[in-house]
């Protein structure tokens, strides 16, 4: 193989060295967030409006009381949250076998699972808080999700559709088992 010989280096006086196209235009930076961004925006966004809820209760033909949309939601979006006391599963059956034995009082007990743990939030004491008194439908325009805040696990609803203002807030208990039909034809539908 014959190498081709190259001529004496060009010096370069008076040339200016070779520039990146920064040199010539600033770099513009992009204000979209990333998604971890986002993602954080979110979480604090849903933190904050656990603790300020804007629905209202109304009574419901054939049903009781219920919780109406007071403003739009889109699908995704928070509702509100199925507040009470989070309790293990121990306390939780003891409570329950209280509770039915005194029909008048009624029972919102909310069984889920947390890191290998069983947990329920008991909302059956009266607050301020409505979560605890959205009905149930098959075909609810609500599903519940955790959001855990430091450590602690919080049920909230979120929107499954679009929700308009003015329209019942409904979800699916979820609760399919014989006995609790035959207590309760309307879980049915």
């Amino acid at each position: 193989m014959v190498k081709a010989k190259r001529g004496p280096r060009r010096k370069t006086q008076g040339r200016t060295p070779n520039r990146k196209v920064t040199d010539y235009y600033p770099v513009r930076r992009s204000s979209r967030k990333s998604k971890s961004e986002l993602e954080s925006c979110k979480y604090f966004l849903i933190s904050q409006l656990i603790f300020f809820s804007t629905q209202q209760i109304d009574y419901i033909d054939g049903k009781g009381r219920g919780v109406i949309a007071t403003k739009h939601f889109n699908r995704g979006e928070f509702v509100v949250e199925y507040h009470g006391d989070l309790i293990e599963i121990t306390d939780a059956k003891k409570r329950e076998a209280v509770y039915a034995q005194d029909p008048s009082t009624g029972c919102y007990m909310y069984y889920f699972q947390y890191l290998s743990k069983t947990y329920c939030v008991d909302a059956t004491k009266e607050t301020n808080r409505l979560g605890r008194l959205i009905n149930h439908s098959k075909c609810g325009n609500c599903q519940t999700k955790l959001h855990d805040i430091d450590g602690v696990p919080h049920l909230i609803l979120i929107a499954s559709r679009d929700i308009k203002a003015g329209e019942e807030l409904l979800y699916d208990y979820g609760d399919r088992s014989k006995a609790s039909i035959e207590a309760h034809p309307w879980l049915k539908h």
